[in-house]
């Protein structure tokens, strides 16, 4: 089944991003190339892009979409924590512009497989590469109670962390619990009466993602290493989900001064956009540029 991720803020991607025409510019998470195409018709013939995702399926699915651009496009399957390795791969010495477009893909979460979502049912998995080895099953039913408390509060904010982790463990004692929807059940037993707002097993089932994809420890290793990689005047372009990735972000940004931050507050998506696209309500944006050297002097 082939699921198209619809990509997310993409008009103000380009606009941010794209300094040079001629470019060479990095998708680090390329995902179904619903970007990379909108940074490659929008630049020229002489431009390049190269696409990186950790996820073999991603890759696949990338080079269908890109094909009609031929050699202009390199395909990369690799974590971008490696991203300087990557580039030094592909024989790259200077970068026009990078985005970085965090998080989970429509296509990852509407295939049951993949059992990253509870709105379908679906193997406990939740593995952005799924040549590794540990996945969510692994962790709801090996991990202690205070280490799957410590997960769902540390990288989701769940408040209820503790009862919730109580009753897995109870759980499991019982029966293993190894698809989607028996998870989402015992999170949902634990708000009883809960009405509106998010779904309750929203919280737990991102922490869970996080923590196997090891996300929060990527992406700070990505974002340190590209630094050599910008040209003077080049553009870093972030689009984050959730509160966790984006102070990662905005603190990185706001803290190396080799970089220029284009927009103190983070963009949003427009109103029009989240109508036709729902799952783009929580992106964040952040843009920041490599400084220009004038005279030997940083401005």
């Amino acid at each position: 089944m082939f699921t198209y991720h619809q990509p997310v803020m993409v008009a103000e991607v380009v606009q941010y991003l794209i300094t040079d025409p001629n470019g060479f510019y990095v998708d680090a998470t390329v995902g179904d190339g619903g970007h990379a195409k909108a940074i490659l018709e929008k630049t020229s013939p002489q431009a390049i892009v190269v696409g990186i995702d950790r996820d073999r399926e991603a890759i696949e699915t990338a080079s269908q979409v890109l094909a009609d651009f031929g050699s202009r496009v390199k395909l990369v399957q690799g974590s971008f924590s490696t991203i300087a390795e990557i580039l030094n791969q592909v024989n790259v010495e200077g970068i026009d512009g990078i985005l970085f477009d965090l998080g989970v893909s429509s296509r990852q979460l509407d295939v049951p497989e993949r059992g990253f979502s509870f709105s379908q049912d679906g193997p406990l998995d939740m593995r952005m590469d799924r040549t590794q080895k540990m996945n969510a099953c692994q962790v709801v039913n090996t991990f202690t109670e205070k280490e799957l408390a410590d997960i769902f509060f540390y990288y989701g904010e769940e408040h209820k962390s503790r009862k919730i982790a109580r009753s897995i463990v109870l759980a499991r004692q019982k029966k293993s619990i190894t698809t989607t929807s028996e998870l989402e059940k015992i999170i949902w037993n634990c708000n009883p009466g809960r009405r509106g707002g998010i779904h309750p097993a929203t919280r737990v089932f991102m922490a869970l993602r996080i923590y196997i994809n090891h996300e929060l420890d990527e992406l700070p290793k990505a974002l340190e290493s590209v630094l050599q990689f910008l040209k003077e005047g080049a553009r870093m372009v972030v689009l984050s989900y959730h509160s966790l990735e984006d102070r990662v972000v905005k603190n990185f940004l706001r803290t190396h001064d080799q970089l220029e931050v284009i927009n103190r507050k983070p963009m949003t998506p427009s109103r029009q956009e989240i109508q036709v696209n729902p799952r783009a309500r929580s992106a964040r944006m952040r843009v920041a540029q490599k400084m220009i050297r004038e005279e030997g002097t940083l401005i």
